[in-house]
């Protein structure tokens, strides 16, 4: 079973048809106030641990979600269960609701995101050692930084494998607690950006040189994604993408398709470009966990992609 721990969500999304750097002046920053006329309003169902098990479960995968969550649940609750993804470990927390993301898109698919935690500031009040079913792999994903360096101490102490993915909470984690999140992972992944600053606030010039044991991931968005591994550093060109309609979620689709071969043991290539795949059907369409493949479909556009047949069971 693969564990997922990380943000659920409700997301609000809206697009704006202009770019935001023609409406913000930098030398009146200190006096910032905007407001943008916005053409859509989506809402949906999201966060990163939400994002993930979705994906991971067109996929074929059993998964698990471990969360808090506020009594506003319950619709999100039927959607994943509808997707064979247990919610056992996910709990209702009395007198908060569940987070919300609130974001706006640009015409250059730049965003700006307002995140209300809600209950998720009562996940650190879960253990892994709660869960009393055989965990073969567990996935820390962004959310609660307090729950996120806990949870990497209980996964490293039980020597179960996991993958840190510290992103959006990066300000918010020092040195000590990157440290410790990297110390049992077998997969580290952010974004060039978020891997600098790792880099930087713990001072370690180089993860891929550093810990050649594990997986080290950095996406690169339109240049796709680069990964190392003992020594090996492999190059995945991004996958086609038939019409971009919606950034969001794509970092997160990357995460499952990647997951989803490196869990099975296929060639490091091979896992980034089930990534890169995965990402390309959440691109195509508006929200995180509205897109939709078969594993028939999936194999077809990889072939398409890289020219190589996916062996995938």
């Amino acid at each position: 079973m693969i564990i997922i721990s990380g943000s659920l969500a409700y997301d609000q999304i809206m697009d704006f048809p202009g770019r935001f750097s023609e409406h913000i002046m930098p030398e009146k920053l200190h006096i910032l106030n905007l407001s943008f006329l916005v053409d859509t309003l989506r809402k949906g169902f999201g966060g990163t641990a939400g994002n993930i098990a979705y994906s991971l479960s067109l996929l074929g995968n059993e998964i698990a979600l471990c969360g808090t969550v506020g009594r506003d649940f319950a619709p999100y609750r039927k959607f994943l269960n509808s997707h064979k993804i247990s919610t056992g470990y996910v709990k209702e927390v009395e007198g908060l609701h569940t987070s919300s993301a609130f974001g706006i898109t640009d015409s250059t698919d730049n965003q700006i995101w307002g995140f209300y935690t809600g209950a998720d500031a009562a996940s650190d009040n879960l253990s892994v050692t709660d869960i009393k079913e055989k965990i073969d792999f567990a996935v820390i994903a962004p959310h609660n930084p307090k729950a996120m360096v806990k949870f990497a101490r209980e996964y490293t102490a039980k020597k179960i494998p996991y993958l840190f993915d510290p992103g959006m909470q990066l300000r918010w984690l020092g040195k000590d607690d990157l440290r410790i999140g990297f110390k049992g992972a077998e997969v580290i992944i952010g974004n060039d950006y978020e891997i600098e600053i790792m880099q930087q606030k713990t001072g370690i010039t180089e993860l891929h040189r550093y810990y050649p044991e594990k997986v080290i991931i950095t996406t690169l968005g339109e240049k796709g994604s680069r990964l190392s591994l003992k020594g090996e550093t492999v190059n995945v060109q991004r996958a086609k993408v038939k019409s971009a309609l919606d950034p969001a979620g794509a970092g997160d689709a990357y995460r499952s398709g990647f997951l989803a071969g490196f869990l099975r043991k296929l060639p490091l290539k091979t896992c980034g470009q089930m990534g890169s795949v995965a990402a390309a059907y959440t691109v195509e369409k508006y929200g995180t966990t509205t897109h939709t493949f078969t594993l028939a479909g999936f194999k077809k556009r990889y072939r398409e992609n890289f020219s190589v047949d996916l062996k995938f069971p």
